[in-house]
């Protein structure tokens, strides 16, 4: 994480945690209602990743797409749990197929979206029917590793060496017919703004060179994804506290997950752009670039007019 980054985060004379993330009223009582909510919501949360984890385990030992829309329901079930409310603008290009309809000419889409925030991950999964490519730290996460590989998630290293193995897995689920999802940042944000993207996050949708020992991935269709959230207890989120949801910079999972869960509602908006080919452009670092301004004015589209977000959807 840059140091520029880091020093986006305002100063904070309050102890516990940090006031430009905490709710609103702190009156004594109040405090002891958001803290009650967050220990509900927590406790929620993981009763319900247990029970959903069974039925899970099975789906994943049985093809089809039973597996995917069991995922996308558990995600907006966090969601719901967690007070957020997703407004989608837009439509995913993709749908839920298998290898055959691949094989017949059907082009998988890889997502491609802004990241600053473990909330991401709820927003995108209970919208897209997609599969996460995370970094390979997260697997050995407590409960978060557990529900990344429920969630047939991709880890890559972004190690050289282990380059070819990473983008064979990401082969092999596009030609079996599952959608992949991409933060080509390569990091979260404060969410005020978008990072330029890293072009080798599309080395998967255009390959430079062809290895003829292994399949070769099939033709796909980028779609952008630009993700605000843009409320917080029913109320529009001003510049003052656009980073009130971002995780980033060298802030601890844990106690955001606690400030993040005492808001009594959050409001989160995904603007899904209209799908863009990589065969249009020449190379891949312009391919990154175009995505990456899509994406990006989205962004700052909708932190400009967030009661109109249709506005940013080009």
């Amino acid at each position: 994480m840059t140091d520029a980054i880091t020093r986006r985060r305002p100063a904070s004379d309050a102890s516990g945690p940090e006031s430009w993330t905490a709710p609103l009223v702190q009156a004594p009582g109040h405090r002891l209602v958001c803290r009650l909510r967050a220990i509900r919501r927590m406790s929620l949360s993981c009763l319900w990743t247990l029970a959903a984890s069974i039925p899970q385990r099975l789906l994943l030992r049985r093809p089809g797409a039973a597996k995917i829309r069991f995922a996308r329901f558990y995600w907006a079930t966090i969601c719901r749990i967690l007070g957020l409310q997703v407004r989608v603008v837009g439509e995913a290009a993709g749908t839920i197929r298998d290898s055959a309809a691949v094989r017949n000419g059907e082009r998988p889409i890889i997502f491609v979206a802004n990241h600053s925030s473990w909330l991401d991950i709820a927003v995108a999964g209970g919208v897209l029917p997609t599969v996460f490519v995370a970094k390979q730290q997260i697997a050995d996460w407590p409960v978060i590793g557990t529900l990344a590989r429920l969630g047939r998630t991709i880890f890559v290293s972004r190690q050289r060496n282990n380059t070819g193995r990473e983008l064979q897995a990401m082969t092999d689920r596009l030609n079996n017919g599952d959608n992949l999802i991409l933060f080509p940042e390569g990091t979260s944000t404060d969410g005020t703004h978008v990072l330029p993207f890293m072009s080798s996050f599309f080395a998967i949708a255009k390959p430079s060179r062809v290895d003829t020992s292994l399949p070769a991935p099939p033709s796909v269709l980028i779609q952008p994804v630009s993700i605000v959230y843009d409320r917080l207890d029913g109320l529009p989120i001003g510049r003052a506290r656009r980073t009130a949801l971002a995780w980033y910079g060298d802030m601890d999972l844990a106690p955001h997950i606690w400030s993040v869960t005492q808001w009594r509602s959050l409001g989160a908006t995904a603007i899904l752009h209209p799908p863009v080919d990589p065969a249009d452009f020449p190379s891949r670092k312009e391919l990154s670039l175009a995505v990456q301004q899509i994406v990006a004015e989205g962004v700052a589209q909708l932190h400009h007019n967030p009661d109109h977000p249709e506005a940013a959807h080009h």
